[in-house]
């Protein structure tokens, strides 16, 4: 049976992490697992949330707390996701077949979100992203809701657009395309080989999943892989799903229109992929190459409901 660490970066959570230790004690998983909990620039009472968490859950979660002060320049989310995903690291005792899981301290992941990650990896994956969706014991605004329906709408059509011109064998149809740090497991042995979490302010789950996909690493978006994320917007990161919901509800409110690249520019997207998986290691150089390539243009509306 493979050895789990969930990590997690925190910053002022005391009244969320309560919450997702919660989840994670309810998980189906049979086996004990290791939970690290990076708190960074925290001066709330997160650690007596979490002892307090950690007291009713003893029999199923080992709960790991380092708790720094990152100078000003450092004091960031590549620096906090990094810390814990290296402090998980050093707590597995089989740093070669374990496994990773980044989270974030708002999540809530249902009961199957760790055995579905094992049943990925086991048919024969490194990486597995898990879906963002929005919790629904959490209020949102029906502009909002719209907004991001109209968006899960597109992309689920950019995903068919892909399946059908360049399909990957280890990532089938039906999947999702989601693989950010609250919910993307890597194993302990690719995570080490390209070299761990960027330190850099914003985008570090992203550049994480290019790093090992540019080391040979096969990612998988598997549909029953998900978790369910605050839709709160103060988050703790620029860039971060907090940004998303606060830009989303000022749309809204604001009645204003969005736009994407039209799907004839993903259709090209995806031959320049499939004619470059065709050569050696044509997935490592999509990794390397493809954010190298000129942004597309929004030159789409995007159909939002009324």
């Amino acid at each position: 049976m493979s050895e789990l660490c969930v990590c997690v970066p925190a910053r002022n959570e005391a009244c969320r992490l309560p919450v997702l230790l919660d989840a994670l004690a309810r998980q189906s998983w049979d086996s004990r697992f290791t939970v690290a909990i990076a708190l960074n620039n925290t001066d709330d009472r997160s650690r007596e949330a979490i002892a307090g968490a950690c007291s009713h859950h003893a029999g199923k979660l080992d709960v790991e707390v380092v708790d720094v002060q990152f100078p000003q320049a450092q004091a960031h989310a590549g620096s906090a996701r990094r810390l814990a995903m290296d402090t998980g690291l050093s707590l597995l005792h089989d740093r070669e077949n374990g496994i990773l899981v980044s989270t974030d301290a708002d999540t809530r992941p249902p009961v199957a979100w760790l055995a579905n990650i094992v049943c990925a990896i086991a048919r024969g994956v490194e990486i597995v992203g898990g879906r963002i969706d929005i919790d629904p014991l959490e209020p949102l605004a029906c502009g909002v809701a719209a907004r991001r329906s109209a968006w899960q709408r597109y992309w689920r059509a950019v995903r068919a657009i892909e399946d059908e011109i360049d399909p990957v064998p280890w990532d089938p149809a039906p999947r999702h395309g989601d693989h950010t740090g609250a919910s993307l497991a890597i194993t302990a042995s690719l995570y080490k080989a390209c070299g761990g979490v960027p330190p850099i302010s914003s985008g570090e789950d992203v550049a994480l999943v290019r790093a090992a996909l540019a080391c040979g690493g096969r990612l998988a978006h598997p549909e029953d892989v998900f978790t369910l994320v605050s839709p709160r917007d103060d988050g703790r990161a620029p860039g971060g799903m907090a940004d998303e919901m606060r830009m989303l509800a000022v749309e809204a409110a604001e009645g204003a229109t969005a736009s994407a690249p039209c799907f004839d520019q993903w259709r090209q997207r995806a031959r320049w992929r499939r004619a470059l998986r065709a050569l050696p290691d044509g997935s490592a150089r999509i990794a390397l190459e493809e954010p190298l390539l000129p942004p597309m243009a929004h030159d789409m509306m995007l159909e939002i409901a009324a």
